[in-house]
């Protein structure tokens, strides 16, 4: 966490080398700038590079963690890189296809970003999210020499994303011709990824993978800034906005509109369809909540094979909960179930010395997840947990955490096993810890 007060110290020190630095002309009346819209504050001023620095193709969590005297140095030499590189003319921002690339000072976690481009034959260029390539801009047609490169599809792909995965080729091809501005628009929420050019939609929610982790196992970090990359040619932006999603608007975009074969299993009102000590719990304003000071695990009359479970949950301060999946009706879930699926407010002092597969959505005592990706305690978070066969995976606000196969597990917590991992079929629930962690908008869909 320590690289967004850093960051901050940095901006004012960004903004009066880069005032000093930028060619300026905005004031001439020629801007081409236009207002934010309605909800966005805009990332670059139209004036100079204010909040601002500059980065290459970085491992954003490397950069991040330097020591402070390290990362003074980094900052302050980026500054007059980027100096050389960009300048301010008529409201755009410009670079000369050289040099580092543009960094916003700020972080974002979940948010949408709106932009204009308009570049050059042969240039190559892309929009970094989180600090991670990208949304990719290129020369499209033939001439430009890159069709073998899937340069013939346009731009606005996760063009770093493997061969064959979602969102590697925009979904249409969508630029407009070399002297024309192009509309972007991206919504991110963790590592999903939504990108529309020109208003036709290019990605449609695909998992943005890490570049930087060639295993792909490692998620981008939970936030990051933007960054405008250039190589190769000339290239404009203008228009830069941004708005910072809450958490409803990003569990919403997360969840979708359409149900697609998911049914709820609670209603909102009572505990009808479900078993289990339901006396420990409460239905407070349509979710489930465990009563302070109870406990136990409550599960659903019906029983699940393979399926894909969609959920919101709360967590109060140091709050400990457990999703049971494939649950027999009795017994510790964490060890009778398939497993249990950590629900833990990971951040509390209490819990800095657990195991790391204590952590939340861990697969309980047998498999660590990923940390860092919980929304801040008291706001909802969305998850969604794939259960076939053997495997198990946990999306966490958007980001993958979990993603393993319990049958390949040898080694367990404490040296004891887990005897109901082989279980095909059983009921799906929440294992209370006497904290008032809250459920709600809880569907399964059968596979």
């Amino acid at each position: 966490m320590k690289i967004y007060s850093r960051l901050a110290w940095f901006a004012g020190l960004a903004g009066l080398l880069l005032s000093a630095a930028s060619a300026v002309s905005a004031a001439d009346g020629n801007s081409a700038l236009t207002a934010p819209p309605p909800g966005f504050s805009a990332l670059f001023n139209g004036r100079d590079l204010t909040g601002w620095w500059g980065v290459s193709t970085e491992d954003p969590r490397k950069w991040s963690a330097l020591p402070p005297e390290e990362f003074a140095k980094k900052h302050a030499a980026s500054l007059v890189d980027i100096a050389q590189h960009w300048r301010v003319e008529n409201g755009e921002l410009v670079n000369d296809g050289k040099g580092l690339f543009l960094t916003s000072e700020k972080q974002f976690r979940d948010y949408e970003l709106r932009l204009e481009y308009r570049t050059v034959a042969q240039a190559d260029s892309g929009i970094y999210l989180k600090g991670c390539p990208q949304v990719q801009i290129w020369d499209f047609t033939k001439e430009g020499g890159k069709w073998k490169l899937g340069a013939d599809k346009g731009s606005g792909g996760l063009w770093n994303n493997r061969a064959g995965t979602p969102g590697k080729d925009p979904l249409v091809l969508a630029d407009k011709p070399f002297g024309e501005w192009n509309d972007v628009r991206v919504i991110q929420c963790g590592s999903r990824t939504w990108v529309w050019l020109n208003s036709k939609l290019v990605v449609d929610g695909a998992i943005l993978e890490n570049y930087f982790d060639k295993t792909r196992k490692l998620p981008i970090p939970p936030a990051g800034p933007i960054q405008l990359q250039t190589h190769g040619g000339e290239i404009r932006w203008r228009n830069v906005f941004v708005r910072e999603l809450n958490a409803a608007e990003a569990n919403q975009q997360l969840r979708g509109a359409d149900p697609q074969g998911f049914a709820p299993i609670f209603n909102g009102r009572d505990f009808t369809g479900w078993a289990g000590p339901v006396e420990n719990y409460d239905v407070v304003e349509g979710a489930i909540c465990c009563k302070p000071a109870k406990g136990g695990t409550i599960y659903t009359k019906e029983e699940y094979g393979d399926f894909v479970a969609r959920l919101e949950f709360k967590l109060p301060p140091a709050g400990n909960n457990g999703l049971a999946i494939r649950y027999p009706g009795s017994g510790d879930t964490a060890y009778v179930g398939l497993c249990e699926l950590q629900v833990l407010d990971d951040t509390a002092a209490k819990y800095g010395k657990l195991d790391v597969r204590q952590f939340h959505g861990s697969a309980y005592g047998m498999v660590a997840a990923h940390r860092g990706y919980l929304r801040p305690v008291g706001e909802w978070n969305y998850q969604e947990v794939t259960v076939k066969g053997s495997t198990i995976k946990v999306e966490l606000n958007g980001t993958v955490i979990l993603d393993c196969d319990l049958s390949t597990v040898t080694e367990y917590l404490a040296g004891k096993a887990h005897p109901g991992k082989t279980r095909t079929s059983g009921s799906f629930g929440f294992a209370g810890h006497n904290d008032p962690v809250m459920f709600r908008q809880i569907a399964i869909k059968r596979l």
